[in-house]
C-alpha cells in the first residue's frame, strides 16, 4: 500500500490499487506517485494595494499645515506655546497608552496628560525657578503611573515611562522658548533641524534606496535616508546661523548631533510599534499616521538640545546676534 504522504496519479483510487495488487504487484510498483505540490491547490498571490497618487501631496500638505501651526504658536510664545506643546503631548500620550496598554487605556491616558500639563503649567507660571520642580513632577508622575498600571494589570515599565518620554521633551521645548534673550530663535532652529532630518531621510531614502538601515526594526529606512537625513539638518543649521551672524561650522556640528538624536527617536518608536505588532500609532494625521508618528524624532531632539544648552552650556546660535 502507498504511504500516507504519497498521492496516486489521477484516476487511481484505493479500490483500483487493491485490484492492481491482486492482478500484478509489479504493475503497481511501476506507478510513480505524484508529489504533494502537484495536487495541492496553489495559494492565491497576495494582492498589493497600489499607492494612492494623493499620498505624497496629502503628506506634504499636512506636514506644512502642522509646521505653520507650530510656528504660529511659537510666535505668540509664553502660555500660548506651552498650551500648544501640552496639547501635542496629551494627544501623543493617548496614542502611546493605546499602543502599550491594550484596549483599556483611558485611566493611563488621563493620568499621563494631567502630569505633563501640571509640569508645563508650573514652569510657565514660574519659569525662572521651577525647572527642577517641573522635572520632579514628571519623575513622581512616572512612579505614580507605574503603580496605577500595576494595580490595573498593565505593564509598569511601558506605562510608567510615558510622563518622562513625553513630558521631558515637552518641558524642554517650553524651557528653550524661555531661554533669554533669543529663545524663540533657538526653538525655531530646533524645529528646522527636526523637519530637515525627517524630510532628508524620506527624500534620500526614496530617491536612492539601497541597503536597509535597520530592517528588523523599520524595513523602509535605508542608509541613504540616514545620511541624507543627517547632512540636510547640518546644512540648514549652518545656513540659518550664518544668516544671523553666527559660526556656521559650529552650527553644522550641532545640526548633526540633533539629527542623530532624531534618528534615534524615530527608531525607538519604530521598535516599540514593531514589538507590539502595530504599523502606525494612529491615523490622526493623513499621510503621517498618528501624532506620535509625527513627533517621535522631535522628542529626542528637544531633550538633546535642552541637555546641550542647559547642562553643557553650549550656545545653540553660536555667536549670532552678537
Amino acid at each position: 500500500m502507498s504511504g500516507a504522504s504519497e498521492i496516486l496519479p489521477m484516476g487511481i483510487t484505493a479500490d483500483h490499487e487493491a485490484e492492481l495488487v491482486a492482478a500484478d504487484p509489479a504493475q503497481l510498483a511501476a506507478i510513480e506517485p505524484l508529489p504533494m505540490e502537484a495536487v495541492l491547490p496553489k495559494p492565491e498571490p497576495e494582492l498589493q494595494t497600489p499607492a494612492s497618487p494623493w499620498e505624497w501631496p496629502v503628506r506634504v500638505l499636512f506636514g506644512v499645515l502642522l509646521a505653520v501651526l507650530a510656528i504660529t504658536a511659537l510666535s505668540f510664545g509664553g502660555f500660548y506655546f506651552a498650551g500648544f506643546v501640552g496639547l501635542i503631548a496629551v494627544t501623543a500620550g493617548r496614542e502611546w497608552h493605546r499602543l502599550v496598554a491594550g484596549p483599556s487605556f483611558g485611566v493611563e491616558t488621563v493620568l499621563t496628560g494631567a502630569i505633563v500639563l501640571a509640569a508645563l503649567a508650573v514652569f510657565a507660571l514660574w519659569p525662572r525657578d521651577s525647572g527642577l520642580w517641573s522635572l520632579a513632577i514628571l519623575a513622581a508622575g512616572a512612579g505614580l503611573s507605574a503603580g496605577v498600571a500595576h494595580l490595573r494589570g498593565k505593564s509598569e515599565l511601558w506605562n510608567g515611562i510615558a510622563p518622562l518620554y513625553l513630558g521631558v521633551p515637552a518641558l524642554s521645548m517650553v524651557a528653550l522658548d524661555h531661554y533669554q534673550p533669543h529663545g524663540g530663535w533657538i526653538v525655531f532652529e530646533v524645529f528646522l533641524i527636526t523637519w530637515a532630518a525627517d524630510s532628508g531621510a524620506l527624500i534620500f531614502g526614496k530617491l536612492i534606496g539601497g541597503p536597509k538601515l535597520a530592517k528588523k526594526i523599520s524595513p523602509n529606512k535605508t542608509w541613504a535616508g540616514f545620511i541624507g537625513g543627517t547632512l540636510l539638518p547640518a546644512l540648514i543649521a549652518s545656513a540659518i546661523v550664518a544668516v544671523l551672524g553666527g559660526d556656521a561650522e559650529g552650527a553644522a556640528i550641532f545640526g548633526v548631533v540633533l539629527a542623530l538624536a532624531g534618528h534615534a527617536g524615530d527608531l525607538f518608536e519604530s521598535w516599540v510599534k514593531r514589538s507590539k505588532g502595530i504599523k502606525n500609532s494612529g491615523g490622526l494625521i493623513p499621510g503621517h499616521g498618528g501624532m506620535l508618528d509625527r513627533i517621535d524624532s522631535a522628542l529626542f531632539v528637544a531633550t538633546t538640545a535642552a541637555i546641550a544648552i542647559f547642562v553643557l552650556g553650549i550656545d545653540p546660535l553660536f555667536g549670532a546676534f552678537g
